[in-house]
């Protein structure tokens, strides 16, 4: 029994939600600065944000396992944010790999994906299921047992899109003291999480209310890169724990922003602030920024919990 429970708390620890930054610049690779990817886990799945050359390397150079990652989205087709996509789709081919590997994008990548196949006649180990995404709608994209991911439409020169991945609610935990002594089933275990009073072997019964706790609030982290100030993302992102917004310029470059439909650090922390998410991460800067310290104190100035996405970042949520 003491095993039993001691494996089921070991269970509740362990679920992750982080995200982890492998490139945080705009367009142009720099020695220090890869183009947009991030890697976010959630309970140990793995997903890819956007694919930028070099991705994969990065993912390397952060100890992450290429094979874990099970689906991959794409804000939009600036090569910014998917040359790196060919490399890894044939790494993976090249390394074994068998499951299934799930890609969400605007229509046109999947034409780009099969020229690319077709010209190098490589016939993929894998099933790779395209899944096309309108830029212009808000959807849910993916549902699964633990999480949900919806797409964002952005104001970009380009259709663009961001995404929100929000972990669906757990189920109310068991009291560890009600545990000690008591000889559950795994039906038990499961009629108790799913809300029902327990009986034990001498007719006593325990209310639900009184044998367990709630469970942590759901986690979300939206992935807002490549767009202009975009107030009607505001009621999407509204409360998230984790806001990633891309702050290209800093404000005296307004004018250089509004006429690449790029964002400053103030309006994204603007953006932050008006949502009231918990946390702000910015990135996708200009290559002009050597120091990035400017960005952030911009940021800061508007809404205080802000932090820099540097190549290598990791942020538990």
């Amino acid at each position: 029994m003491l095993c039993r429970i001691t494996l089921f708390f070991a269970i509740l620890h362990t679920m992750t939600f982080s995200v982890t930054i492998l490139g945080c610049g705009a367009a142009i690779p720099l020695t220090h600065r890869n183009p947009t990817a991030h890697i976010v886990n959630v309970h140990e799945k793995l997903f890819l944000f956007d694919c930028a050359e070099g991705t994969q390397v990065q993912i390397r150079r952060n100890h992450i396992r290429l094979q874990k990652i099970g689906h991959i989205f794409i804000s939009h087709l600036h090569g910014d944010h998917y040359f790196g996509l060919m490399g890894l789709i044939t790494s993976l081919h090249l390394l074994g790999r068998e499951k299934e590997l799930h890609v969400y994008a605007h229509a046109r990548l999947e034409d780009i994906i099969n020229l690319h196949l077709d010209s190098s006649q490589t016939i993929l180990r894998y099933p790779l299921i395209f899944h096309a995404i309108d830029p212009d709608k808000e959807e849910m994209i993916l549902d699964d047992k633990t999480l949900t991911v919806s797409s964002i439409p952005l104001n970009h020169n380009f259709p663009t899109n961001g995404f929100l991945i929000r972990e669906k609610r757990a189920k109310p935990n068991i009291r560890k003291d009600f545990l000690v002594d008591k000889k559950l089933t795994n039906s038990d275990y499961r009629r108790i999480k799913d809300g029902k009073d327990y009986e034990d072997e001498n007719g006593v019964i325990y209310r639900n209310d009184d044998i367990t706790t709630p469970p942590k609030p759901s986690r979300a982290y939206a992935y807002c890169t490549d767009t202009a100030y975009f107030e009607n993302i505001i009621p999407i992102i509204k409360g998230v724990d984790l806001l990633y917004h891309e702050a290209t310029f800093t404000k005296d470059k307004a004018a250089d922003a509004a006429a690449k439909f790029h964002s400053t650090a103030n309006e994204a922390a603007t953006i932050a602030k008006k949502a009231e998410v918990k946390k702000l991460l910015i990135g996708h800067y200009s290559a002009r920024y050597k120091d990035l310290t400017e960005l952030l104190s911009e940021a800061q100035e508007v809404f205080q919990d802000t932090i820099l996405g540097v190549d290598g970042l990791t942020v538990e949520i």
